[in-house]
C-alpha cells in the first residue's frame, strides 16, 4: 500500500482559503494574478495562524523560520523570526519559509513593497498585547494594520492602484474585517479577545458574561445590529471601487464586497443572534449580491 505524502508546511495555511467568504483567488482570474493572490494569502494566512495559535502541530514552521520547535507557542518570537523572513525577501536574501519564499515572483513581478506586509505583522502583534477596544476609532485604527493592507495588495498585484482606490478598497476591507469580527464573536471570545468596542457595549448595557451565553439576549443583539449598519455604511463607502475598475477585476471586487453584503444579510437572518456560532452567507445569497453591485443597482 503506497504512503500518503506528509503534509508540507504551508499546506494547511492555503487549504484554509477554501473558508473565505469568496474565493481569494477564483478561476475566472488571469493565472498570473491567481498565482500573485495565492501567494499574498499564504502570508497572511501564517502570519494570522501565527498570532492566533493555529499553526500545525509538531514546530515545523518554527523549525523553517529558524525558531526551536520548542518555541513555537512564543507567538512574539515566531512573529519577530517571521518578520526577519520577511527582510530577507525584501533583502534579495532567500527566504527560510517556503510560503515566504512563494512571495519572492510576485515582489519581483509586481514590485510590492514591504509595507502591506509588515502591517499584518504589526496587527497580530498588537493582538497579542491589545484585546480589547474602548471606542469605534480604536478598531477602525486596529482595522488599518489587520484588514486595510490586504487590499492594497491586490491593488498592488493587479497594478491599478491609485488614492481614490485604495480609499475605497480601505473602507470595503476595514467592513470586511468589522464584519468577521461580528460573526465571530464567540471565537474571539474564547481567545480572550473582544473586538466590540468597549464604549458600544456600555451604551447598549453588554457586559462580558452575556457576550459569553449560549444565545444572545436583546440587548447584544441590538449591539450587533448597531455594529453591523456601521459595517454596511463602509461598504457602501467602497461600493463605487467596483465601477472604477473593468473586466475581471471588477468581479473580484464586486465578489469580495458581494461577501460583505451577504454576510451582513446572513447576520440580520439569524436576528443578529451570532453567539451559536458564525452565520455564513449562502452561494445563492452572494452571488445575488454580486449581481446588483454589478448592475450598479445599489
Amino acid at each position: 500500500m503506497r504512503r500518503a505524502a506528509a503534509p508540507r508546511a504551508g499546506d494547511g495555511t492555503l487549504v484554509k482559503a477554501a473558508d473565505e467568504n469568496f474565493p481569494v483567488a477564483p478561476f475566472f482570474l488571469p493565472r498570473a494574478w491567481r498565482e500573485d493572490l495565492m501567494a499574498v494569502y499564504g502570508f497572511a494566512r501564517l502570519v494570522d495562524d501565527i498570532g492566533d495559535g493555529d499553526l500545525a502541530p509538531g514546530g515545523e514552521d518554527a523549525r523553517l523560520l529558524g525558531v526551536a520547535p520548542a518555541d513555537a507557542d512564543d507567538r512574539f518570537l515566531m512573529l519577530d523570526a517571521l518578520e526577519a523572513d520577511l527582510g530577507r525577501l525584501f533583502g534579495a536574501q532567500e527566504p527560510r519559509h517556503p510560503l515566504i519564499a512563494h512571495l519572492a515572483p510576485t515582489v519581483r513581478r509586481t514590485g510590492l513593497t514591504p509595507e502591506p506586509f509588515l502591517g499584518l505583522v504589526a496587527a497580530n502583534r498588537q493582538d497579542q498585547e491589545v484585546t480589547r477596544y474602548e471606542t469605534w476609532e480604536d478598531l477602525l485604527a486596529y482595522c488599518e494594520l489587520s484588514a486595510n493592507p490586504v487590499g492594497r495588495l491586490v491593488l498592488a498585484v493587479t497594478g491599478t492602484a491609485t488614492p481614490e482606490r485604495i480609499r475605497r478598497s480601505d473602507a470595503v476591507c476595514t467592513a470586511l474585517q468589522v464584519v468577521e469580527h461580528l460573526q465571530d464573536v464567540r471565537e474571539d471570545l474564547e481567545r480572550g479577545r473582544i473586538y466590540l468596542p468597549l464604549q458600544d457595549m456600555k451604551r447598549f448595557h453588554v457586559d462580558e458574561a452575556a457576550l459569553a451565553a449560549p444565545t444572545a439576549g436583546a440587548s447584544v443583539r441590538a449591539l450587533i445590529a448597531f455594529e453591523a449598519e456601521r459595517a454596511r455604511t463602509l461598504l457602501d463607502e467602497g461600493v463605487p471601487l467596483v465601477a472604477s475598475v473593468s473586466g475581471r477585476l471588477r468581479l473580484l471586487l464586486a465578489g469580495f464586497t458581494a461577501g460583505g453584503r451577504a454576510a451582513l444579510a446572513a447576520v440580520a437572518a439569524a436576528g443578529f443572534d451570532v453567539l451559536p456560532g458564525p452565520p455564513k452567507p449562502g452561494k445563492v445569497r452572494l452571488l445575488r449580491e454580486a449581481g446588483v453591485i454589478l448592475r450598479g443597482e445599489r
